[in-house]
Formats: C-alpha cells, sequence, structure tokens
C-alpha cells in the first residue's frame, strides 16, 4: 500500500510528491501528461526557472525525483476514487488498482475556449490570462482586455502598471455607466459589439475582428475563459467547492485538507485567485508535508 496517492503530476503534484519522498513517504503519482499551461512557450515568476518553457521545467523535475527510490510516476489517468481514510483505492483507465492511506488531488484545471475562430489557436501565445505571467514581456504595448463582468474592472486598473494603451472589448456585455465613465476618464477605449474571430499569424493577433464588421488591433488580449476540473473524481467524492468567476475550485483547509478527511489538494484545481506556477508548487509542497504529518496519528 502507498502511503499517498497524487492524482496529476503538474507543478502541484511533483512538488507534494518531491516533500513525501524526502520524508522517505512511499508515493505513486498519476499523470496523463497534459499540464495546463502546455501552451504557453515559458513561464514566468517561478523563481530559479524564470523564462523557461513550462514543459522543460517539469522534465527537470520528473528527472530529480527518479533519485528518490520511494517515489514512482505513472503514466495513467485516474478514473475513480473510492475507500476511506487509509484506506484509499485509485482506479486507473488501465485497470490497474493503487491502495493508499492518503490521496492529494492536483490534477488541475482545463480551459473552455470561446467557439471564436483563432482564439484557441492564439491561447498561450498572444492571448493571455494574466499579468503576473506575461505582462513583463509585453509591457507598454497595445493590450485588450475582453470583458467579462465586474471583475473586469478591478482588472484593467491593474493593467495600467503594465501600459497604457488599453482598449476594452465589450463582446456583448452591458457595461454600467458609471464604470464606462471611469474608464474614459483613463483614457481607456471601450469597442461595442462581439468578437466574431481572431485574425492571427501563427497564434500571433493581427486584429480583433467584430460582428459590426470593425477590425482593432491589439498586440496582445488578456481574457480569462471559463475552464472547469480536468477530472470529475471530486464530484463522485463529493467533495465541496466554491464558485469563482471562472469555474469551481475545490475547498481546502489550512491543511490543504478537503471536505473528505484524508483527501487533500493543491494547485489550479484548489486555487479560486490568480492561479499561477509559485502558487502551484507552494500549495503542492504544504499538501505533501500536511499529508505526511497527518500519517503520523
Amino acid at each position: 500500500m502507498n502511503d499517498v496517492i497524487i492524482i496529476g503530476g503538474s507543478f502541484a503534484g511533483l512538488a507534494a510528491a518531491l516533500q513525501l519522498g524526502r520524508a522517505r513517504r512511499t508515493v505513486t503519482v498519476l499523470d496523463s501528461g497534459l499540464p495546463r499551461n502546455r501552451f504557453a512557450g515559458h513561464s514566468h515568476g517561478l523563481l530559479g526557472h524564470d523564462h523557461k518553457p513550462p514543459l522543460d521545467i517539469l522534465a527537470e523535475a520528473r528527472q530529480q525525483l527518479a533519485r528518490y527510490p520511494a517515489i514512482r510516476l505513472v503514466n495513467a489517468r485516474a478514473d475513480s476514487v473510492s475507500g476511506a481514510i487509509d484506506h484509499f483505492s485509485v482506479l486507473t483507465g488501465d485497470g490497474e488498482t493503487f491502495a493508499a492511506r492518503r490521496v492529494i488531488l492536483s490534477y488541475g484545471v482545463a480551459d473552455q475556449m470561446p467557439d471564436v475562430p483563432g482564439f484557441a489557436e492564439s491561447w498561450g501565445t498572444s492571448i493571455v490570462p494574466c499579468p503576473y505571467c506575461d505582462g513583463f514581456e509585453v509591457a507598454g504595448r497595445h493590450w485588450g482586455v475582453l470583458w467579462t463582468g465586474p471583475q473586469s474592472h478591478q482588472s484593467v486598473k491593474l493593467f495600467q502598471h503594465w501600459t497604457d494603451k488599453l482598449t476594452v472589448f465589450a463582446d456583448g456585455h452591458d457595461i454600467p455607466a458609471d464604470i464606462q465613465a471611469d474608464l474614459a476618464g483613463r483614457n481607456i477605449a471601450v469597442v461595442a459589439g462581439r468578437i466574431a474571430a481572431i485574425a492571427h499569424r501563427n497564434g500571433h493577433i493581427a486584429t480583433v475582428d467584430l460582428d459590426t464588421g470593425r477590425h482593432v488591433a491589439v498586440d496582445v488580449l488578456f481574457a480569462q475563459p471559463r475552464n472547469k476540473p480536468s477530472a470529475s473524481l471530486h464530484e463522485t467524492l463529493g467533495l465541496a467547492t466554491a464558485d469563482t468567476p471562472t469555474g469551481i475550485v475545490l475547498k481546502v483547509d489550512e491543511r490543504r485538507q478537503t471536505s473528505v478527511p484524508g483527501i487533500y489538494a493543491a494547485g489550479d484545481l484548489a486555487t479560486p485567485f490568480l492561479p499561477s506556477v509559485t502558487q502551484a508548487s507552494s500549495q503542492g509542497a504544504m499538501a505533501g508535508i500536511f499529508a505526511q504529518q497527518s500519517l503520523l496519528a
């Protein structure tokens, strides 16, 4: 029996495995090999790895974990989790069953691309979600902001620390008059109409094309599409969740434990605001440490 099974082997899952392996706990990491940031050319803001391709960072991490004999990395998707604390059972899509005393869920979320031609092709290259992740590289250039609701107003104010060239795309939303007045006072243009297509060259935006027939040139478009968990294990387990403007996340306590004893969560799956590689790594490490400490009882 494993001490811990980790479901999801990106930054959070591997960080948890590292802590557990160093504590000489037997751990199996199940991963399907589809990290959320695989579309990004570079990862930013991770100390010691700034501006490296995220897949390269993950590959290096897996190589480093090989020195810990208690860690096993398995390329498989977890189909179900059953049992209770000290007696969990995980069944994979290959029909293999793993037993464990604790479980860490770190299978992340999947971004749901809108049905707009060129959007998915530009995602991670010139359509990005986070200024802390990509803002420095495009500072001072012309940013577009895809309006999704009141939270976009705060984003626009935040973005002005990176650039003074901002255009808001209402995309069919009715922006309140007081907010429109505030945007006008900041010299931020608001473009009406819905986005019909993204004209691009190899993922680099040329224009944002609207159903009004207008074509607006920007260098980068900041957007936060809806996302959903990459698996449904939390649903079958009946774990408590919380709603956010872009999707649901798992509720965890101060020790990263979910509403089911013995099951922990880390990474984008349990991060309500500004998910990042740094946060995922930190949360994964803490989930591993707290899972290890809970085994002492």
